[in-house]
């Protein structure tokens, strides 16, 4: 099975790649950077490029992406739009030309914005939830979701979207706190989108992808004001962990991201988690 990865040499892409290669796929890194999982320099943004880096590919794993940090650095709403939806768009309709059923699309949990500000407790952030854009880049992310959903029906790519939780690099505390409730680890983000390829679908389908929490809905009021208290309650062997490191605990946590539906339709079952942080270390 060819399997193109787009943004392969990203830090999910690169482990995409790996995890493809050691299943015995024939994985192609395709990506604007040079590196050791870039087999082809694409711009998605152009269509005759993008035809001929799908030719004789059987699946498309789309990672690719201008990111929220992007408008910090003063990227253009233009570029935001020109990669994250006519990029998109190029490659669906490359999977229409080519004979490509399988697309697996790469969002973001961002995209449900202010939904996940309440002052009053943690927020459930399943797929139930409806999103409420903040930026060009959640506006983007929508946007080619819906293109996903599109083509899905319309002609008949068997296209889904996967939400992953926060990856970026930051200090071992934050981390740790992170994938507490909403980080992910990009191992676990490679695993699920091999689980995914192993499936069709009979719907359209978005699946949240984080690391998974311990924590539920009758403590989001206590999370939100006072989550050492639950925090202990899930992990006591953390109060001496993060003393031992000097760590601090989250002061507040706003959400809970859930990945429940990726459990039961994937069997998504993320290893790299925060009791396997605090088991390592003994």
């Amino acid at each position: 099975m060819n399997i193109l990865v787009t943004g392969s040499a990203g830090k999910l892409g690169t482990v995409v790649m790996q995890r493809l290669k050691a299943a015995g796929y024939n994985a192609i890194g395709a990506d604007l950077v040079p590196g050791v999982t870039t087999d082809v320099l694409l711009n998605v943004n152009l269509k005759e490029q993008v035809l001929e880096a799908t030719r004789h590919i059987d699946a498309i794993i789309h990672t690719a992406a201008i990111h929220g940090r992007h408008y910090d650095l003063g990227y253009s709403r233009e570029a935001f739009i020109d990669i994250n939806i006519y990029g998109t768009l190029n490659l669906l309709n490359a999977c229409t030309k080519q004979g490509i059923n399988k697309f697996l699309y790469i969002s973001t949990t961002s995209i449900y914005g202010n939904a996940m500000v309440s002052p009053h407790q943690a927020v459930w952030v399943d797929e139930l939830l409806t999103e409420q854009p903040r930026d060009i880049y959640d506006i983007t992310k929508q946007a080619a979701e819906q293109l996903c959903k599109d083509f899905f029906y319309k002609e008949g790519v068997q296209a889904s979207v996967y939400r992953v939780g926060r990856f970026l690099p930051e200090e071992a505390n934050l981390e740790a706190n992170h994938r507490l409730y909403r980080g992910l680890d990009e191992r676990d983000g490679a695993e699920a989108l091999y689980l995914a390829l192993q499936h069709t679908f009979q719907e359209f389908e978005v699946f949240n992808i984080a690391s998974s929490s311990s924590f539920s809905k009758d403590e989001l009021v206590t999370l939100k004001h006072n989550p050492t208290e639950i925090i202990l309650k899930h992990y006591p062997e953390a109060e001496d962990f993060y003393k031992k490191n000097g760590w601090k605990f989250p002061e507040s946590i706003d959400r809970v991201y859930v990945t429940d539906k990726a459990k039961t339709m994937l069997g998504y079952t993320p290893k790299y988690t925060f009791n396997s942080l605090l088991n390592n270390s003994s």
